[in-house]
């Protein structure tokens, strides 16, 4: 066996997943939650079954202990298994990363030293990172940055119109986010329609809880929706997307919202969550169907602004060979999917309503065969393209 650990920290939780690279399989996969609380708890799912583990955890190192252990119940001990590397996923590489890199005592510093552009993800990222490395202190480990995919955009992409010497010093541009699903999706999307990734215009619609929408030119991000932070570009769950910045002036002055409460507002009670009363866009569709209008509302907004920078990217791009849907609204959304789409057939997109509708879990078309621009459903897989960069950049290095 090859194995790498991929490691999704948060602040009081992370994820995990083992994979054998040689047939990209699941060996192992689990969640170790509830860090610095009385009591914790490791969640470990194999092919055998599912086990639970409760313990104090009280910061990360001791997580990585609790789910050392639980691999040790499942009958497959971390410390007798060949774990060729640990690949971390880190949310903001800002403009110092630009690949999947080795992390040092360097690189870790770096990585904590960029969270005042995600303080809600680096520093959580960072705890794994010093917890994995103290686990496996002799395993390679890489970080592969959300962001590094889209350091090609050209500058007219990422720059802000303000002053430029204030923006350089306070590192102010759009970096973009969801790199390692766009780069995904865009690869596997090349193989399905069995055309090279280099000849290929792409755009991907990356439709979660959070969600953006990137333009690709022979695998290159050209550009993508989320920004400086991933608040910017569409609505989302629970972040508004798109706002003019006076609005929050206008709430500060009248509403008398400080920084931090307009930012919980943007980040944590925007969305779907504040136009429907509900994020989860199962509600919402349900709400709608029972004639609730603000929910009508709710999705006529969330599917305008995908159709806006849907629109965008193909005047960019001078047109599309293909069009994705992926993540979990844009993988399990026919109805969504169907209304973004809707009207596009001069644009030459042409949906075929009984492939929209069928469910299925693997990559689809969902257009006519004779659609000029192929629309398919991808579903994304960031852990499985994190431990293959991982495995590339080890590679590289030892080469």
């Amino acid at each position: 066996m090859n194995c790498v650990l991929v490691v999704n920290s948060g602040s009081s939780s992370f994820k995990y997943q083992l994979i054998e690279m040689s047939t990209e399989r699941r060996v192992a996969s689990g969640l170790v939650e509830r860090i610095g609380e009385p009591m914790g708890r490791a969640v470990h799912q194999t092919d055998e079954g599912t086990s639970e583990l409760a313990h104090p955890i009280p910061d990360h190192t001791a997580g990585f202990a609790l789910m050392m252990a639980a691999f040790a119940a499942a009958d497959s001990d971390l410390s007798e298994m060949p774990i060729v590397a640990v690949g971390h996923r880190v949310v903001h590489g800002g403009k110092r990363f630009f690949a999947p890199t080795v992390i040092d005592d360097d690189v870790a510093w770096n990585i904590a030293d960029l969270a005042d552009l995600a303080p809600l993800h680096n520093p959580a990222n960072h705890q794994g990172i010093v917890a994995a490395r103290l686990a496996f202190p002799s395993v390679p480990q890489v970080a592969v940055f959300d962001t590094a995919f889209h350091q090609t955009m050209p500058a007219e992409a990422y720059t802000y119109a303000i002053d430029r010497e204030l923006a350089e010093k306070h590192r102010v541009r759009k970096y973009g986010f969801h790199g390692t699903s766009h780069k995904f999706v865009s690869e596997e999307a090349a193989r399905f329609v069995g055309r090279p990734n280099a000849e290929l215009k792409q755009i991907v619609l990356h439709l979660g809880n959070g969600a953006s929408a990137c333009a690709i030119v022979g695998g290159v991000s050209q550009d993508t929706s989320m920004g400086m932070t991933p608040l910017q570009g569409l609505v989302m769950g629970t972040r508004s997307g798109d706002v003019d910045p006076s609005a929050l002036f206008h709430l500060a002055r009248h509403a008398h919202l400080s920084i931090d409460e307009l930012d919980t507002l943007l980040n944590r009670g925007s969305g779907m969550l504040g136009l429907a009363g509900t994020g989860d866009m199962r509600d919402v569709h349900r709400l709608a169907d029972a004639g609730e209008a603000h929910a009508v509302l709710a999705l006529d907004v969330y599917v305008r602004r995908i159709r806006h920078y849907l629109g965008a990217y193909l005047v960019h791009l001078g047109g599309a060979d293909v069009i994705t849907f992926t993540a979990g609204i844009g993988e399990n959304g026919p109805e969504i999917r169907q209304e973004v789409l809707a009207g596009l057939e001069w644009l030459g997109i042409r949906l075929d309503r009984e492939r929209n509708a069928l469910p299925n879990t693997g990559p689809r078309r969902i257009s006519t065969d004779d659609s000029p621009i192929a629309v398919l459903v991808v579903p994304t897989d960031e852990e499985l393209e994190i431990a293959r960069q991982t495995v590339e950049t080890i590679t590289g290095v030892a080469e």
